[in-house]
């Protein structure tokens, strides 16, 4: 085993093993007492930081190599679960979102162990231009914190429709309050929305054709996202949209979101072999 995979294979095990039981931590004291999780609270988020650092380190080896910036379907994959990990943990210690982590840390765990698994590397040129840089990273961003928005959503989903059916059930209870879990996702859709907008004017400036043949599906759907998440936002503003109203919107867009990227990028990469 040569000592690159050796490195890789080290942080990334112990990445993995530390989410797991940052994740395990959280839904133990969801399942505890108000006293409980009142005590537990900074574990779980410290296990799950020393998790991200572990991850980082892996990541570090991954994106920068000899043959230039991997920007293959797994390395962005769990790129991106590293940024939505770290973002989520770092909130919690001042926002009470910690629950999300119950599915969110399992799901990076995921991205690790699927990168880990894979050899495939997609390497874009060492000539790449620092507005090129920016606009993927910025891209990266966008998608991540949407990401938290949309985990988020489905958790307040779940939430409603037990208080509706007064049937609140032991770990919805750990959750905040209804008002605040929508307002925390509409903070979290505003400020992802924000960074998707500068990914836009971004991809305007530095990309050569946003509409190229295969930058088409990405370009149309993330246009497309942006315009769900604007009419939401708008609804919001202007007719006080909430609950199963917003949670939907949420979701569709999201949904247009993941396929501008992922999905286009899973066929490109992984189905056509370009």
């Amino acid at each position: 085993m040569n000592s690159l995979v050796l490195n890789l294979l080290l942080p990334g095990v112990a990445g993995i093993l530390l989410y797991l039981l940052a994740g395990g931590l959280l839904w133990q004291r969801l399942l505890g007492g108000a006293e409980a999780r009142q005590a537990a609270r900074s574990r779980p988020l410290l296990v799950g930081l020393v998790a991200v650092v572990l991850h980082g380190i892996m990541l570090g080896q991954l994106l920068w190599t000899d043959a230039g910036l991997d920007v293959g379907f797994y390395t962005i994959f769990t790129l991106v679960g590293w940024l939505v990990a770290l973002l989520l943990l770092l909130s919690a210690f001042t926002r009470p979102v910690e629950s999300l982590g119950i599915m969110v840390l399992p799901f990076t765990a995921l991205t690790v162990l699927l990168r880990l698994l894979s050899d495939e590397h997609q390497h874009l040129s060492h000539t790449l231009t620092p507005g090129l840089e920016f606009h993927i990273l910025i891209s990266i961003l966008a998608y991540s914190l949407l990401s938290i928005a949309v985990v988020q959503a489905i958790l307040l989903y779940f939430q409603e429709a037990h208080l509706h059916n007064k049937q609140p059930g032991g770990i919805l209870r750990a959750l905040p309050p209804l008002e605040t879990m929508e307002t925390m996702l509409f903070q979290m859709i505003g400020l992802g929305f924000i960074v998707l907008s500068i990914s836009l004017i971004s991809g305007g400036f530095y990309l050569e054709d946003l509409f190229a043949q295969q930058l088409v599906h990405k370009t149309v759907l993330s246009i497309i996202a942006w315009i769900l998440f604007a009419i939401l936002l708008w609804g919001r503003v202007q007719f006080g949209w909430r609950g199963r109203v917003a949670i939907r919107w949420t979701i569709a867009a999201f949904i247009a979101l993941m396929l501008a990227y992922f999905g286009s990028k899973f066929v490109i990469e992984l189905v056509l072999n370009q």
